[in-house]
This record gives C-alpha cells, structure tokens and sequence, in this order.
C-alpha cells in the first residue's frame, strides 16, 4: 500500500460538471474507479499523439494560378532578402 501511494501523484483536476458526470457514468458502466478510468483515458490519449506526431504527414500543395512570379532580384534561397522585401514599404516605426 505504501509502495502504491509513493510511486503515484495525487492531484486536484477541475472538470465542468457534465464531463465529470460522463466519466463517472462511463467509469461506473466498465466497473472501474473513477481514477483508473482517468489514467487509462489520459494515457490513450497520450499514446494516441504521440503516434500520431511520428508519422509521415502527406501534404499536397495546389499548383500556383497567378502570374509574375518572383520579383527580379530577390534571391529566395537568402532569408534576409525575404525579410527585406515583407518590410518593404512599412514605416520606420513598424521595423523597430
């Protein structure tokens, strides 16, 4: 019992009145505790991102429709040239 309580972290969680009633009910419904519902909840959840952060994302870009292109001399390999040309045309004040 002393081994359970030094290996866990007691916490206060403030849940609106309607979820906490559903956790409960669903706790209640699986015959578990409130807590273990909780932790095995969070720990899906956690699970959950976590494989979704590690896979590939295919992402598919719309080709572009409009015409001109890139302004003669602006090198869009150099970042500061990018910079330079967002803060083209702004007041002195908005680049402090």
């Amino acid at each position: 019992m002393l081994s359970d309580m030094l290996e866990h972290m007691r916490t206060t969680v403030i849940l609106p009145d309607e979820l906490y009633r559903q956790v409960k009910d669903r706790a209640r419904a699986d015959s578990a505790t409130f807590t273990s519902f909780l932790e095995t909840a969070l720990r899906r959840e956690l699970a959950r991102r976590d494989r979704r952060s590690s896979d590939p994302v295919e992402v598919h870009l719309a080709p572009a429709t409009g015409s001109g292109g890139v302004r003669p001399g602006v090198d869009i390999t150099s970042n500061a040239s990018l910079l330079d040309l967002m803060d083209e045309g702004l007041p002195i004040e908005k680049l402090r």
